[in-house]
């Protein structure tokens, strides 16, 4: 799991629900080399970890949130979104910012539901 870049929990579970703060394309503490794609690729990947430690996977998010420097590399993000979550559409808004923490380009954070035994609703 990517340490956080600041003083927040990147997932908190309350009953069956897991929150997932924000991801950014980091591997190994630095960015991802390359743009968008690299970077969306990266932090889905890092979302998918967050969500296996806590016995849950991508099929279990119910809802994102994206958030953009450049509302120009939709197209793109949308892309490696998809093909990270193939036939499951959890419900997104994707959203443009000024800026993101430590120079990314892309943020994706997650709601999701734990189908782990014995979890409350």
């Amino acid at each position: 799991m990517t340490k956080p870049v600041g003083p927040y929990s990147p997932v908190v579970r309350t009953g069956s629900w897991l929150i997932c703060s924000g991801q950014v394309g980091l591997r190994d503490g630095a960015l991802v080399d390359g743009g968008v794609r690299e970077q969306t690729v990266q932090a889905l990947a890092n979302l998918r970890l967050l969500l296996e430690d806590e016995g849950a996977s991508l099929s279990d998010v119910v809802k994102t949130t994206v958030f953009l420097t450049d509302m120009g590399d939709f197209a793109a993000m949308n892309e490696e979104y998809a093909a990270a979550f193939g036939d499951h559409r959890p419900a997104r808004s994707t959203v443009g910012v000024a800026a993101l923490p430590l120079g990314a380009v892309v943020e994706v954070e997650a709601w999701a539901r734990s189908r782990r035994a014995g979890e409350g609703e």
